[in-house]
């Protein structure tokens, strides 16, 4: 037999519903002689995956089936072996995905290398929750953070987000929730609105909403965890506000 052409294909998987996923992600993933998944890929999108070998790469609890270095190599490795690698990532793969750093791994070890956006859960998981990111008259901006660093440490951005009047979005930062409200509630923001979202667009999505000195309590109640994004910013009302008018309209009709 003859081995293809040794290709990476990163692709992403988007935030969890399969319905998100788009059709350039389907097609690779019907071409894909292997896939390499994570953890917050949807197991119904490897139904696309009919003809490939399947190899589970992610991290569940803390547990790696595989460190970042041996990804690397079982890409390559594969690739010379089978031909067509997909690397299905959650989300988009070059939002705090390690996309762009496979992909030149891959392209230094001669393979050809390309990418398929997905949809980015910092994007969908608000909007599925009716939170707009931007919005007139609220938010002029909005960041993107990592909650937690390489080094396992806060990021510096969400103190510098936290002076300004934008949207703020942080992912992977559960683990740091008393840290990022202690820096609001310094910068006189403890009145700021806050949605905690947790498995996003998904069947098992949690939503607790507060304000910078309250989610905390809201967070123990409800007992939230990762996977889960937390929006900060004056747009979370629109989720109350567009509820409210649909009951009103629900009540005269």
């Amino acid at each position: 037999m003859q081995i293809k052409n040794p290709k990476l294909t990163v692709v992403g998987a988007g935030p969890g519903d399969v319905e998100l996923f788009t059709l350039k992600g389907i097609r690779a993933l019907e071409s894909a002689d292997v896939v390499l998944y994570d953890a917050l890929v949807n197991p119904e999108l490897l139904e696309y995956a009919n003809n490939a070998e399947l190899i589970f790469v992610g991290k569940r609890k803390g547990c790696y089936a595989y460190q970042q270095e041996q990804i690397n190599d079982l890409i390559i490795a594969r690739a010379k072996s089978h031909g067509h690698v997909v690397r299905l990532k959650g989300g988009d793969p070059f939002i705090f995905g390690r996309g762009a750093e496979e992909m030149e791994v891959a392209a230094a070890a001669g393979l050809e290398v390309a990418m398929v956006p997905g949809i980015s859960s910092s994007l969908a998981v608000p909007a599925y929750q009716n939170i707009p990111l931007t919005k007139r008259g609220s938010s002029e901006s909005f960041w993107v953070i990592t909650g937690t660093t390489r080094h396992h440490k806060l990021s510096n951005d969400v103190k510098i987000a936290a002076q300004s009047s934008a949207t703020v979005v942080i992912l992977m930062g559960m683990s740091k929730l008393p840290e990022i409200t202690q820096l609001f509630c310094e910068s006189g923001k403890k009145d700021i609105p806050v949605a905690i979202i947790q498995n996003g667009t998904t069947p098992e999505e949690r939503v607790a909403v507060g304000t910078i000195d309250s989610i905390q309590e809201e967070v123990e109640k409800l007992k939230l965890s990762n996977p889960a994004i937390i929006v900060i910013g004056e747009v979370v009302r629109n989720r109350a506000q567009l509820l409210n008018l649909q009951v009103e309209l629900a009540q005269t009709s």
